[in-house]
């Protein structure tokens, strides 16, 4: 009889553990899953399906003690080509870079969102984004244009007036540029479709997140697919 009873315990505890399995990894938050976040107290990560989407999803994380939380999320889009590993990505292939990085700035056509905190640089007819392999100022607003940045390899920032009515800058290549790797890559509002390597946003998200992002709080962007060697929880 107690041996009985032993075995029905033994059985018991075994249905109620298949019945509700332990929280697994995949039921953390996505920050938490992450290889790195950066080290700040803030994170956007911009998700595709796959490395050919076209779309996806930009979700803001506030860290807190007791973990992350999503702070809001927004429809995102990405390359006209899909998405590509930062590392190796080659320039003028329209396709946005993977990885983790940093946002060195913020600029607008239009003024800056309310509660803005950002730095935030004004964008008049006279700046532009150097994306000349043989400049000086590759990967780097100038204004105005320089010498040696050809105006057919640069960005003439204020033509893009609804894309660039507020963006900020997506550190890829930035700190240290290597040539050819590409330029002018930002988190920016919606133009009509897909972009040409940049993560966009539509506009009223563009404006909550610069109203959320705190430089004190060292926020980065995330930027990868849902599975696979690029995908988000690899940076």
């Amino acid at each position: 009889m107690r041996g009985f009873l032993v075995t029905g315990s033994v059985l018991l505890a075994l249905a109620g553990s298949l019945a509700a399995p332990p929280a697994g990894p995949t039921d953390l938050p996505l920050p938490d899953r992450m290889a790195d976040t950066g080290g700040g107290t803030q994170l956007i990560t911009a998700e595709a399906p796959g490395t050919g989407a076209t779309t996806g999803t930009v979700t803001w994380w506030d860290r807190r003690p007791e973990g992350w939380t999503a702070a809001g999320s927004a429809p995102a889009r990405f390359g006209a080509n899909g998405l590509a590993e930062g590392t190796t990505r080659t320039q003028g292939t329209d396709t946005t870079p993977t990885g983790l990085y940093d946002l060195p700035f913020a600029f607008g056509v239009g003024a800056p969102s309310p509660g803005t905190r950002y730095p935030y640089r004004r964008v008049d007819d006279r700046a532009w984004w150097c994306q000349d392999n043989e400049s000086g100022s590759y990967n780097r607003w100038v204004r105005p244009l320089p010498a040696d940045c050809r105006a057919a390899e640069a960005e003439h920032l204020v033509a893009y007036s609804a894309q660039y009515a507020r963006a900020l800058v997506i550190g890829f290549n930035y700190r240290r540029p290597v040539r050819g790797r590409g330029a002018g890559i930002f988190l920016h509002v919606d133009g009509k479709g897909a972009t040409a390597g940049c993560v966009s946003v539509p506009a009223a998200a563009m404006d909550r997140i610069l109203a959320w992002a705190d430089p004190a709080r060292r926020p980065h962007i995330a930027v990868g697919t849902a599975s696979g060697p690029t995908a988000v929880t690899r940076y």
